[in-house]
């Protein structure tokens, strides 16, 4: 790894327009460390594409670490959370309490999450984003103004350290699959209905008042949504504006991201509308079951690596998919070649 940080001579960001300046600067993928994976690849012990689609996530480590062979030795699992002014409108099964309480939860290693990221052997941080202060509610006002959304995002960008090996995202706040439901409404188009789905578990005039909200955010909204970073601001929030940030200095970092499920893909697919390159570094860890989360993979154009019928959020999909790319690099880094087991080559013709 170079010794040099690329993180320390990031200052926090002040607009929009310095947010597209930093994200048309961040680096490439490393074609060498690639290719050396692809090349070791090719002398396992096995028939070749055999371990099917660890393979390819082996290569893709390589490639945003910069780095071969590729280690997974210090994972970090960042949860943001933050309130919603819209959950007011009812289109949650809990109250907005519930989030700084489930952060207390995170704090105490009560939560889910927790118990997934001792058995990984993960690093595990909570961010608070302001939780006494909500955005506003997005169908009256923007969510944000710019200055704020820069803020979030910025933050998100400096909880990204050096040395990380993957960065697991995810997030906690009542009312954003609200949030995430008008996101992608915002940046994909089709009806609310197509994206609203039971998020807590809301059923019935619940839902039918979810995609009313999400229908009426939208339109209320709907000059200022030619802008992907626009779409944030309006119909955001503080803890998926700083999950944006975070994906953004993992790129700067050479760190490769693990998405969790429908809100945290909806944050990145803001970047994605930026420059569809911008997530090349990212995975999505699972396909929630979250309807909305399926069209929105397609759209992002990320095949989801687990499918377990999850949508809890809080990173546990993420986790998870965490314990599915160690056996990747355990196969690579620890199986014998075929010279070096005397094993027999596939023969020719």
């Amino acid at each position: 790894m170079a010794t040099d940080d690329p993180l320390s001579s990031l200052e926090p960001l002040t607009s929009f327009d310095e947010v597209r300046a930093l994200v048309r600067a961040l680096p490439g993928p490393g074609d060498e460390a690639q290719a050396k994976a692809r090349a070791r690849e090719a002398t396992l012990t096995k028939p070749a594409g055999a371990l099917g689609r660890l393979e390819a996530l082996t290569e893709w480590l390589c490639a945003w670490q910069g780095r071969h062979p590729p280690s997974l030795d210090h994972p970090r699992v960042s949860v943001f959370a933050g309130n919603h002014g819209v959950a007011a409108r009812g289109v949650s099964a809990y109250p907005a309490e519930v989030t700084a309480q489930m952060v207390a939860n995170f704090i105490n290693g009560g939560a889910a999450v927790n118990q997934l990221c001792r058995v990984m052997e993960a690093d595990f941080k909570v961010y608070e984003m302001a939780l006494e202060e909500p955005t506003r509610d997005f169908t009256e006002a923007p969510a944000m103004d710019e200055a704020a959304c820069v803020r979030a995002m910025s933050y998100g960008m400096m909880t990204v350290e050096a040395g990380i090996d993957v960065l697991c995202l995810g997030e906690m706040g009542i009312g954003n699959t609200t949030s995430a439901a008008a996101l992608s409404l915002a940046l994909f188009g089709g009806e609310a209905a197509d994206w609203v789905g039971p998020g807590t578990g809301v059923s019935g005039e619940v839902l039918a008042r979810k995609t009313e909200v999400v229908a009426a955010g939208v339109k209320r909204h709907q000059e200022a949504l030619i802008d992907p970073l626009a779409v944030m601001r309006c119909l955001g929030g503080q803890e998926l504006a700083a999950i944006a940030g975070a994906v953004i200095a993992a790129r700067l970092a050479r760190t490769p991201v693990l998405l969790d499920g429908y809100a945290a893909c909806a944050a990145a697919a803001v970047l994605h509308q930026l420059d569809p390159g911008l997530l090349d570094h990212c995975q999505a860890a699972h396909r929630s079951a979250e309807p909305g989360h399926a069209r929105l993979l397609d759209a992002i154009g990320k095949r989801p690596i687990l499918e377990l019928d999850m949508r809890l959020g809080e990173a546990t999909g993420a986790v998870l998919a965490l314990g599915v790319l160690k056996g990747a690099v355990a196969c690579h880094t620890g199986m014998a070649s075929f010279g070096s087991a005397n094993v027999s080559g596939k023969r020719d013709g």
